[in-house]
């Protein structure tokens, strides 16, 4: 049978996904950033991907856990890491999500070819009704489903705050979002699911960055 990511410690599952999304060119330099949820010595927390390092090499120690209440660090193992610019956002959705148990971002070509000619201020992308939807839990036999867009802004905590306000207002349909000019962000619950999506969302992204 087929190891799974969660049958793994969370850093030693971040860090198989990063080499496997790397290798992929969804991760180029030190873009992007995972995270997986535990609950540990009573505190529901989230391990995640340390600031500015290759993801293609990472080590397990170039993993820290975070607090999801409060945003802290609760746990690093070597002092040098620091936690990844985008922690604002992970933290949200798991706050938002508390079924969530991995929170995946990557940055490729595809997304952001994707959604140039979605004009500025739309904030959803309708996606074509493909076969592939199915694996984002849309059972439906023509389904009219939308990626919810949001701007990309140099303060990374304006664009948590963003997602915070219209999620908390209007929970999306998909376990996934878009950020303009930047990249995906797509959570589970579990990080193989978690995982299974990122691949079907770039799926539909190349699809449409293709037909363009």
């Amino acid at each position: 049978m087929a190891r799974t990511f969660d049958q793994l410690t969370p850093p030693a599952a971040l860090v198989e996904i990063g080499r496997d999304f790397h290798a992929r060119g969804w991760m180029a330099g030190t873009a992007g950033n995972l995270s997986i949820r535990v609950h540990e010595r009573g505190v529901d927390s989230f391990w995640i991907t340390a600031s500015g390092l290759p993801k293609g090499r990472m080590e397990e120690t170039d993993c820290l856990r975070i607090g999801v209440a409060e945003g802290a660090i609760v746990e690093q193992l070597q002092p040098r890491t620091k936690p990844s610019a985008e922690s604002s956002i992970h933290q949200t959705i798991y706050r938002l999500f508390p079924e969530a148990r991995a929170c995946l971002h990557v940055h490729t070509v595809d997304a952001c070819l994707a959604c140039e000619n979605v004009c500025p201020g739309v904030e959803e992308m309708p996606l074509p009704p493909l076969e592939m939807i199915k694996g984002l839990g849309i059972w439906e036999q023509h389904p009219q489903v939308t990626l919810p867009l949001f701007d990309n802004i140099l303060d990374v905590t304006q664009i948590a705050a963003a997602i915070e306000r219209r999620f908390h207002a209007t929970p999306p349909c998909l376990p996934a979002l878009m950020i303009r000019n930047h990249g995906i962000t797509v959570w589970g619950n579990s990080a193989q699911e978690a995982y299974d999506r990122v691949e079907i969302v770039e799926f539909i992204m190349s699809y449409m960055a293709g037909r363009r």
